[in-house]
């Protein structure tokens, strides 16, 4: 049996923390310092726009309190809406477990940012597709209050939400965690904190010999290379896909094509991720739809269908639909405008 590792081994040097083990400074972590990076990016690539005149009409020109005051706005509905989601639709609350927390009869646990022993953790627990639909109510209120073009604001936003969105993800990364399935690629990296999986399964004993781990004699659970899918994502979620809008920012042909072009773009480049990210256990997650939707949790480390379809991917489905219709009837809606005023 071949055992020389074809696997990439998580950087021990990393830590969750930015100052590890050093007293009154061990609360900092490399995921809200990413958070910080995330919306300062979002604010320059804003700024940008600004400058390019891509907020401004014929008698109105946005000035820089305005986009502090938007992104303000949008950071604290994103954030409501990302923890908000997050509870409802992906923890479930078993009493058997001491580390579940019962959110329906404790609803001001949903931002408690200590666990049950004392220990800061921060909000643990984000949905991105909460925080889209938290960031979008925050922009159109802002936008009504103040009365300023909607679809123009929404289209710059949406420009500068991916290349931060990068930063998120590699904070994950920092973090060791949402990691995606079990992989046998070169690329794979063995992450310490990863599930470790019962080596009785047959695939699971295969997976290993083909990746070269090592399992001692009697070993019961052993730890697997996984995709580094948050890598994955922070390239093609973030780079790729701000990469394509930046070039569009210019050339849209009407107001709201970039933010329904973000939607769309967003939601067929995650639906692909899905299916190398680790997708959420516990009752009623994991697989929704597919052959494996009523197997057992040691089914969610690895996908050996594409008709498995996760949680994640239905609501990225929900997004490429919406934004497919938002798309159309802006375009309607622009086609009339121009045939009106000829």
């Amino acid at each position: 049996m071949n055992f020389s590792p074809l696997f990439l081994n998580y950087p021990s040097w990393i830590k969750p923390e930015i100052f590890p083990g050093v007293p009154g400074l061990s609360m900092l972590r490399w995921y809200g310092l990413m958070y910080i990076f995330a919306f300062g990016t979002a604010f320059i690539v804003l700024r940008r726009q600004k400058k390019e005149g891509a907020l401004d009409t014929a008698d109105y020109k946005a000035t820089d309190d305005d986009l502090f005051s938007f992104i303000f706005c949008g950071i604290v509905f994103l954030l409501l809406g990302a923890r908000i989601f997050s509870t409802l639709v992906y923890s479930s609350y078993n009493p058997e477990d001491p580390s579940s927390v019962d959110y329906v009869h404790k609803p001001w646990l949903i931002f408690w940012p200590f666990d049950s022993e004392g220990k800061f953790t921060g909000l643990a627990g984000m949905s991105y597709h909460g925080g889209f639909i938290g960031g979008l109510i925050g922009m159109i209120v802002w936008c009504l209050r103040k009365k300023k073009p909607l679809w123009k604001w929404i289209d710059a936003m949406c420009v500068a939400i991916p290349l931060g969105y990068t930063f998120g993800r590699l904070g994950n990364f920092l973090n060791g965690e949402l990691y995606g399935r079990v992989t046998s690629m070169p690329w794979g990296i063995m992450f310490p904190t990863a599930e470790h999986l019962d080596y009785h399964n047959e695939w699971v004993q295969e997976m290993a010999e083909a990746c070269g781990v090592m399992v001692k004699a009697g070993e019961r659970f052993v730890n697997l290379p996984r995709h580094p899918s948050q890598l994955y994502e922070a390239f093609f979620e973030g780079l790729f896909v701000w990469g394509v809008l930046w070039l569009l920012r210019k050339k849209k042909p009407f107001d709201g094509f970039l933010g329904a072009m973000y939607t769309i773009l967003y939601g067929c480049v995650r639906f692909v991720i899905e299916y190398f990210r680790n997708p959420d256990s516990g009752a009623n997650l994991g697989y929704r739809i597919g052959p494996d939707s009523k197997s057992g949790a040691a089914e969610l480390y690895r996908n050996t269908s594409l008709l498995n379809i996760s949680t994640g991917q239905i609501l990225c489905f929900g997004m490429i639909t919406g934004g497919l219709i938002l798309m159309f009837v802006l375009w309607r809606l622009s086609k009339r405008k121009t045939n009106l005023k000829h």
